[in-house]
């Protein structure tokens, strides 16, 4: 049994690696539009989208226990639709999504670094910042250096999950309850659902856990464990955050604060120290969560490819050898980060992880009779996401028409190169049969 497992990702490794992942850039750079959305619900917009991410657990951990591949959602959908054009581009919608989680990393780090050093947050600060952290991880990726900074992700971890409990301590001290009080007339409640679909990304890091299903130990019992605790874990701490970041200031101050509200937030209690902490413990948190996105985002894409759902070209699984997908993804995310606004870049994860949690939720519908499950849960799940799938869109239309257009652009493209890649390339999908279990 020793032998077996060797080498293999713990039940407590997978926790780690899902909750590093899920605190990451959002919890630090989103806090203040989403108190300027939500005012003092902001806490409960934390649990209306930590509720949303365990109805799409439901599925994932019921599906994780036997369709093992680091595909992840992927495999699911596939086993459930089989090969199908729908498929290929909910394939390269993923692929994207870790295009676009890293201009969020990238634009949240920028804000968290410039007010620390000191220096005015402009357009030519924040593109110099941006530009050269992406050279430099690009450059570490590219000449495998991210496998030594691969072994400081778990330590970082532990850095932020710390400061952040020192936060939440600290700012218990100086909190004003009555700033906590719900509001429950339309327009605060409005808020609070905008608010919770912005934060639902929040959460996604926890699918994960399915895409390093193939290097776990016992995946049967430890995937739907660690998809599980991870989410009720990150509830707890993002919930307490955003009571305290609300108990001590104002909303105002909060939304003008914006991508660094968190570190604003600090002061009250632990004030110039407290702001410090926490701007070093966003940019370890950013840090890390940036690195894993670049190399760890290789296994996917290496996954897909073998797999077919993805160019011959990513089947290369180390980047350095294949560079070409690196930077591509590298170029593309640096293109995302100083074009949009940070909440059209958190709303184009949202929309593309919505979509590809629906497939995965109808495709356990269909697998049912095969892997098990309540179709009459599922449709409670199916009928919240498919709304949240909708207010996405509401809101990302109402924020920014121009952002929606580049969105529903950047959707027609993936269409046309899944066209080109099926029918002229005459590439399809498999699921291999060492990914089912019984």
């Amino acid at each position: 049994m020793r032998a077996k497992t060797e080498g293999k990702i713990t039940l407590a490794q997978a926790v780690a690696m899902a909750v590093g992942t899920m605190i990451g850039a959002s919890i630090f750079s989103l806090l203040g539009v989403g108190a300027q959305l939500a005012g003092s619900n902001l806490p409960l917009s934390f649990v209306l989208s930590g509720i949303l991410a365990l109805m799409v657990a439901y599925s994932y951990a019921i599906l994780g226990r036997h369709i093992v591949s680091n595909a992840g959602p992927i495999a699911f959908i596939l086993r459930g639709f089989g090969d199908s054009f729908i498929v290929g581009v909910l394939a390269i919608l993923m692929w994207m999504s870790y295009v676009i989680s890293i201009a969020l990393f990238a634009k949240g780090f920028a804000g968290y670094l410039l007010p620390l050093l000191g220096i005015a947050p402009t357009k030519a600060a924040n593109l110099a910042v941006i530009t050269a952290l992406l050279a430099v991880f690009t450059a570490l990726n590219a000449t495998g250096g991210s496998q030594l900074v691969g072994r400081l992700e778990f330590s970082m971890v532990l850095i932020k999950i710390g400061i952040l409990v020192l936060f939440v301590l600290a700012g218990l001290v100086t909190l004003k309850p009555e700033r906590l009080i719900p509001q429950w007339d339309p327009a605060h409640i409005r808020g609070m659902l905008n608010a919770a679909l912005l934060f639902f990304l929040s959460y996604m890091g926890f699918g994960l856990v399915t895409n390093a299903s193939e290097n776990m130990e016992d995946p049967e019992r430890n995937v739907p464990r660690a998809i599980y605790l991870s989410i009720l874990i990150v509830m707890v701490i993002y919930v307490s955050v955003a009571a305290v970041a609300v108990g001590n200031l104002t909303v105002e101050q909060l939304a003008e604060a914006k991508e660094n509200a968190l570190a604003i937030a600090a002061q009250p209690a632990l004030g110039r120290l407290g702001f410090t902490l926490v701007s070093v413990g966003a940019l370890i948190s950013i840090t890390s969560a940036l690195n894993a996105t670049l190399y760890g985002g290789a296994n996917v894409a290496y996954a897909f490819a073998r797999d077919g759902l993805l160019p011959e070209t990513f089947e290369r699984k180390r980047w350095f050898e294949a560079p070409e997908g690196l930077y591509l993804t590298a170029g593309l995310g640096w293109l995302f980060a100083v074009g949009f606004r940070i909440e059209s870049v958190a709303s184009f994860i949202s929309l593309i992880f919505t979509a590809i949690y629906l497939a995965v939720l109808l495709s356990h519908w269909r697998l049912v009779p095969q892997y098990g499950g309540d179709r009459r849960l599922l449709a409670i799940n199916i009928t919240a996401l498919s709304a949240t799938f909708v207010g996405l869109v509401v809101y990302q239309w109402r924020q920014s028409a121009k952002d929606f257009g580049s969105f529903v652009l950047m959707l027609a493209l993936v269409v046309l190169v899944e066209v080109w890649y099926r029918y002229r390339r005459q590439r399809h999908l498999r699921l291999p049969a060492r990914a089912l279990r019984s």
